[in-house]
């Protein structure tokens, strides 16, 4: 992250004092929290069949909970001249994602049976986003900064959705069970593409976050 800041310094001089810092903290925030509980999950959930009840269910709303704070700082900062759309796509990611933590809170839908609907939720959740991204492509398509952050979301959507992928499939460890209970297993490899998809989304807002520092009158 620190060499991503100093390759955007380099090329723009940035300042991030003159902009809010809150979307990008909120992100953060969310992707800390997802790989928090996360990690709690499998520490804690062969305790015994309660826990392993509760800290999956906080698994999935850790999910849900990055994948609406993902959306803060690009739609903040691409949408800051256009309060009304900004707005807009934070309240309908927001009441999405809540929907959503709510509907994975619940004991039923934490059963095996419904592994493939919890990553159409996900994957649901995630891909709602080409819609402001579109929106943000046609107000600013001749920004190169904006244009290259969405060839990052782009990177984030293919490993979120390959990530999906080994969840639901179980590749692997279907071809060959026992193997990779330790090592290799399609879990540990859905999380590899998590934070790989982290990784790409947080150099698109700061490329985003560079671009709104560019032009803080919105004067484009």
């Amino acid at each position: 992250m620190t060499h991503t800041t100093s390759f955007l310094n380099s090329q723009g001089e940035v300042n991030y004092e003159t902009i809010p810092k809150w979307p990008w903290l909120v992100f953060l925030t969310g992707a800390m929290t997802c790989l928090i509980c996360s990690s709690m999950s499998h520490l804690f959930a062969c305790h015994s069949r309660r826990f392993n009840l509760f800290f999956w269910r906080l698994d999935y709303a850790g999910i849900s909970l990055m994948i609406v704070c993902s959306f803060f700082a690009p739609i903040y900062y691409a949408f800051s001249c256009h309060t009304y759309w900004r707005l807009f796509y934070l309240s309908s990611i927001s009441i999405l994602g809540l929907l959503a933590i709510f509907a994975l809170l619940s004991p039923a839908l934490s059963a095996p049976r419904f592994r493939s609907f919890r990553a159409a939720l996900f994957l649901t959740m995630g891909f709602s986003g080409v819609i402001p991204a579109s929106h943000v492509l046609y107000l600013h398509k001749d920004h190169p900064n904006v244009v290259i952050a969405l060839g990052y979301e782009l990177a984030m959507a293919v490993l979120y959705a390959t990530g999906a992928g080994f969840y639901v499939s179980r590749i692997p460890e279907r071809w060959k069970p026992g193997a990779f209970d330790i090592a290799g297993h399609s879990h540990q490899i859905f999380h590899v593409f998590v934070v790989l998809g982290a990784l790409a989304h947080s150099v698109a807002s700061l490329l985003i976050m560079d671009f709104r520092r560019a032009s803080p009158s919105c004067a484009f």
